[in-house]
């Protein structure tokens, strides 16, 4: 049975950024132009981070004056994953770009934005089980940990801060674990346990996949907060809460529950006060 969770995006996106009957998914160019337009006359620098497993599309500030520095890092969400509930994406390029949303929103200057694979690129090596089964496959990580190794060359940044939105929590977390220069771990709506998460929609498990979960030992002393949408039922807080029972020492991890928040709103719109929070409240730890 395909995923009632499929269904939900479906229809999200039908309903919100269609407007009805009558309409097709936007094209690839036309997802880019997206970009290009949310991200017009605002001085930002555009690459490709190549990588021996997926080439990863960014978006950065001026990273020249972050030597020594911490580096926000946001990784997007899984993007059109599917068409429908029976129909893969040809292109997982996301039509709501919400993780480069938050990234716009940041305030601090040494700040980048990563998509996922597959996304904003023209990569040979694509293939759809990259944005459905092994969405969070090790060739993907290890994507993510050489793209951090070279962003560390390039600004001499000290440390990350990573930023995980959706599915993008999912890298972000298991990055943390398999790393010693991330200094927080932030996500937004993450998919933090992705069997719990396959349980919970009646899914088959994403068997090419890693589990955040089971990285429980390794990020227990990472200092970590999640950002969970009260009216959520794409991720949740059981997904959340069934990510946080794997831990024995809860100390460094905080999360915060906004009743009102679902899975797209309304992050982006509170990001900047959202933010001035979290770093008020890393500056009292």
């Amino acid at each position: 049975m395909r995923c009632k969770l499929y269904k939900y995006i479906s229809f999200f996106i039908a309903i919100i950024f269609f407007g009805g009957c009558g309409y097709t998914v936007p094209s690839p160019q036309e997802r880019m132009a997206t970009l290009q337009n949310l991200t017009a006359s605002k001085h930002l620098q555009k690459r490709v981070i190549k990588t021996d497993g997926l080439d990863i599309y960014s978006v950065s500030k001026d990273l020249s004056s972050c030597k020594g520095k911490t580096l926000d890092v946001y990784i997007e969400g899984d993007g059109l994953a599917w068409i429908t509930s029976d129909t893969i994406s040809d292109n997982p390029t996301p039509i709501d770009p919400l993780g480069l949303k938050l990234f716009l929103k940041d305030y601090h200057k040494c700040a980048i934005y990563l998509a996922r694979p597959c996304q904003y690129t023209d990569d040979s090596r694509c293939e759809s089980r990259y944005w459905t089964n092994a969405r969070f496959s090790p060739v993907v990580i290890e994507s993510y940990n050489e793209a951090l190794d070279k962003l560390k060359k390039i600004s001499h940044a000290s440390s990350f801060r990573v930023f995980g939105y959706s599915g993008g929590g999912a890298i972000a977390t298991i990055l943390s674990a398999k790393r010693d220069d991330i200094s927080h771990l932030v996500t937004i709506c993450g998919n933090l346990d992705i069997q719990k998460w396959a349980d919970m929609h009646y899914i088959t498990p994403l068997d090419e996949s890693l589990n955040p979960a089971d990285f429980a030992g390794k990020l227990s002393k990472i200092d970590q907060i999640h950002l969970i949408g009260g009216d959520d039922s794409i991720v949740g807080t059981k997904v959340f809460m069934s990510y946080l029972e794997r831990f024995d020492d809860k100390s460094h991890i905080r999360y915060r529950i906004f009743q009102g928040y679902d899975h797209h709103c309304c992050w982006a719109q509170d990001w900047e006060n959202i933010l001035k929070e979290l770093d008020k409240q890393e500056k009292k730890r």
